[in-house]
């Protein structure tokens, strides 16, 4: 029972939409209305708005942390362990995914996935992070970046604290965030993703 509210609660927090309460607040366009349609940090930054997409990069961030904080924080008093977080890991994933309040249309949960991990270990979050930013350096893809940060999560997990239930947690959360990007990934194999900076580049050649 209590591993259903626990469940029901995650995902309620992570159906809040900070790229659209953020936006509305702001006096922005919905951000499923322009660019990819995606309701994220990237695609409010379409919008011009700096300051809006960096409120809706740590809200969404901020929202894994928190659900998967208060499980571990508060569940313990109520008989919950490692289980109960880790459906917390999936639950408030998915509501950014699908959120209810939001006619179920989410991010694709890179800031929220983030969050998650510093939750569950600041040392798992912070060698995911240093993944991406690698990646991303080397690379200037910020979809693959985050695809091979999604690919070594779960892999610094068994490493870090061995083969279990929330391991198990962060693969089906890797593997839902490489479902988000399915389209990033058709554009990246056909090489027509866009790289960090390009559109950088291109105003300032105009």
């Amino acid at each position: 029972m209590y591993n259903l509210f626990v469940a029901v609660a995650a995902y309620l927090i992570g159906s809040i939409s900070f790229a659209v309460v953020v936006s509305a607040v702001m006096g922005l366009d919905d951000p499923r209305s322009y660019g990819s349609g995606n309701p994220g940090a990237t695609n409010v930054l379409r919008s011009g708005n700096k300051k809006a997409a960096i409120l809706t990069l740590i809200g969404d961030a901020f929202k894994g942390w928190l659900a998967v904080w208060l499980t571990m924080r508060f569940g313990p008093r109520f008989g919950l362990g490692e289980t109960a977080v880790a459906v917390s890991v999936i639950a408030v994933f998915l509501g950014h995914l699908y959120p209810v309040f939001f006619r179920f249309q989410g991010g694709k949960g890179v800031a929220t996935a983030a969050g998650v991990l510093l939750a569950v270990s600041p040392v798992l979050g912070g060698a995911t992070l240093l993944t991406w930013l690698i990646v991303a350096f080397f690379t200037r893809y910020s979809s693959l970046a985050a695809l091979a940060a999604a690919v070594f999560a779960p892999f610094f997990c068994v490493l870090m604290f061995g083969a279990h239930v929330m391991a198990l947690a962060i693969l089906a959360m890797s593997v839902l965030l490489f479902w988000r990007h399915r389209t990033n990934i058709s554009k990246l194999v056909s090489g027509t993703e866009s790289r960090i900076g390009d559109k950088k580049k291109a105003a300032a050649s105009k």
